[in-house]
């Protein structure tokens, strides 16, 4: 324990002779914002926070309490409180302190509503003291680490985040008020399906079973489908085991909606509408700007296929393809500087030459369309071109922000795309789908025509709140375990900036 700490536990032992050290409760009738539009002379004002900051000036005090909803002012003084209570609270409160006031609403000269405390309850100590206020929490890895630090320091910080629980709520209102059923499906599975992805391997003690972290829920929303439900959707946890940077996390948050009778194009209107709508709600405006990006949401979002981008970016025709060999033929004859021999399989080819030479160049929203078969296990194939399937991706800022298609119901065919699968997963693919016997047993029993969509939450609210990096816009991203010695460095000396001047 440093010798801050020690001051302020001794700050602590002498509040608890006067009152009870950490009291159960405290009633709060007003937040902090509807603290300043209480009119003046309002009285038996109650109200607790975060004391923020802290003025003396002689008998006459000025405060910042600090809750979720924002700051609000209040003032002591000394000869409404009483010279003795006066004292002791301006000597013995610090920057961080948790308190509860109550007293009477009065507009200063300055025309800032302050509330006149008329008695003040300590309810938390704060033993360590908060990070120097103007050059505390801006390395993006200690913001992340110390996620409650970066709250309470930063009000950039809790935008952020309103905007994240803004998002989340209108996506779940809008789903909802469109006939959709949410839905929980299990995170432990037993199959590592939904996705071309590498998991997280567990154990089940009791049933003595290896069990897997979801990679994605799409498997058992499309069983609820078969059982009779026409339109659901899950927003929840995904889990995979893979590298991290600007737009990948191995834990993040997903919405994944099916819908009965519906195909791609039908998604394609729906999500469309959904986005359009949604940043409007949380932005105000149909225009984001992401660091030097100008990204417009409005109008229509042109569409172009799989084949023509990747022609146009790389002069390869997917047309021309039906196996590795061939596109790695292509790859040769035109000289690409790309490494053909670090894939497995022609999908994690295809997908490797788009991502490295296509998917930078699409900053404004833009549905990609039939992409190739070996892509996707689980979509639908073309009707027109076989080797192609119904499905689009829309992309924003060269993110893939969802993904989306019309189902492979057709369960002969969905046996053999999993096979293909397990024998790419023997050559050495890691991301290759599993083999799921249960599944298609339910495919088996009969599906409607049905499309499903994959929304990445993370990257819709980067976008929004122009993050750079995803892990900015998630509470407690996944990193390595914070150190003691690296907490003690970020607190403020006592009596420095950030406690204010006394």
């Amino acid at each position: 324990m440093n010798e801050y700490q020690r001051i302020r536990l001794e700050k602590r032992n002498e509040w608890s002779q006067r009152q009870i050290a950490y009291p159960g409760k405290f009633f709060k009738k007003y937040l902090s914002a509807e603290v300043k539009g209480l009119a003046d002379g309002t009285a038996d004002v109650s109200t607790a926070g975060r004391l923020m900051a802290m003025r003396v000036m002689g008998k006459l005090t000025f405060a910042q309490l600090q809750d979720h909803t924002g700051k609000v002012q209040i003032a002591f003084q000394s000869d409404l409180l009483g010279a003795e209570d006066y004292k002791f609270f301006t000597k013995k409160l610090d920057i961080g302190d948790y308190i509860g006031v109550v007293g009477e609403m009065f507009t200063t000269q300055k025309l800032e509503k302050t509330l006149q405390v008329k008695k003040l309850t300590l309810l938390s100590k704060s033993i360590r003291p908060l990070p120097e206020k103007f050059h505390g929490l801006h390395d993006p890895e200690l913001k992340a680490r110390y996620r409650y630090l970066d709250l309470i320091m930063s009000e950039e910080t809790r935008a952020k985040f309103a905007k994240r629980l803004k998002t989340i709520k209108f996506i779940r209102n809008y789903l909802d008020n469109n006939q959709f059923t949410e839905v929980d499906t299990p995170i432990l599975q037993s199959i590592a399906s939904g996705a071309s992805a590498s998991p997280f391997e567990t154990h089940h003690n009791a049933l003595n079973i290896p069990l897997y972290l979801r990679i994605a829920p799409e498997t058992y929303l499309k069983r609820l489908i078969a059982g009779g439900y026409e339109r659901v959707y899950e927003l929840g946890k995904c889990f995979r085991n893979e590298g991290i940077d600007a737009s990948h996390l191995q834990e993040f948050t997903m919405l994944e909606f099916y819908v009965a009778y519906w195909d791609y194009l039908d998604n394609m209107h729906f999500i469309k509408d959904l986005i359009q709508k949604m940043v409007i709600d949380v932005n105000g405006s149909s225009i984001v700007t992401y660091e030097d990006q100008t990204i417009d949401f409005a109008g229509e979002w042109p569409v172009m296929t799989y084949r023509d981008l990747v022609l146009k970016y790389t002069k390869v025709d997917l047309d021309r393809v039906q196996t590795f060999d061939d596109l790695k033929a292509q790859i040769k004859e035109l000289k690409l500087e790309f490494p053909v021999d670090k894939y497995v399989g022609l999908g994690g080819l295809i997908d490797g030459l788009y991502k490295r030479y296509c998917r930078p160049h699409l900053v404004q929203p833009i549905f990609i369309t039939k992409h190739h078969v070996d892509l996707v296990p689980l979509a639908r194939r073309s009707d027109e071109k076989p080797h192609e399937l119904d499905m689009f991706q829309l992309v924003i800022n060269g993110w893939e922000v969802v993904k989306a298609y019309s189902e492979l119901v057709d369960p002969t065919e969905q046996k053999l795309r999993f096979e293909e699968q397990a024998k790419l997963a023997k050559a050495g693919d890691d991301e290759a789908m599993m083999m799921e016997e249960d599944f298609i047993m339910c495919m088996e029993t009969g599906m409607p025509p049905i499309s499903g969509l994959g929304l990445g939450v993370e990257r819709m609210i980067a976008l929004l709140t122009n993050s750079s990096n995803i892990r900015d816009i998630i509470f407690f991203p996944s990193l390595r375990p914070p150190k003691i010695e690296e907490a003690e460095a970020l607190e403020a000396p006592e009596g420095d900036a950030s406690e204010g001047k006394k």
